[in-house]
């Protein structure tokens, strides 16, 4: 079964930001922003280490691996929506994942206590 999902405007904005630390195009962002989300997904529900996906303009396709499959179909059945939003909803979440800490220069902050 292939999934086909549509990239939320804070999927993009995110993709874009990761890609502007990186000095990349907009497009290869978001298709390495979808790979990371996706492997994460597949990771943590089927210790996948690969996923096979496209991204097409604001589509991206997943081909998700038959845990995942059968865990997006449970999830799906228990709130009466299809498999894809479910994926869908879960790519959303990993959006800001692999960003650099927005506050400041990525380092830890320094240590509070007197003469450290």
């Amino acid at each position: 079964m292939t999934l086909s999902i549509t990239v939320s405007d804070r999927f993009r904005t995110a993709a874009a930001d990761w890609g502007d630390d990186r000095l990349m195009e907009e497009t290869d962002a978001l298709e390495v922003k979808a790979e990371q989300a996706l492997l994460e997904i597949e990771h943590l529900v089927a210790g996948a280490t690969d996923v096979a996906f496209d991204v097409d303009g604001d589509t991206i396709r997943h081909e998700p691996s038959e845990e995942l499959e059968a865990f997006l179909e449970r999830q799906a059945d228990a709130y009466g929506i299809d498999p894809a939003d479910v994926l869908e909803l879960h790519v959303d979440l990993f959006a800001r994942a692999f960003l650099e800490d927005e506050g400041g220069s990525g380092s830890p902050p320094a240590d509070p206590r007197p003469g450290r």
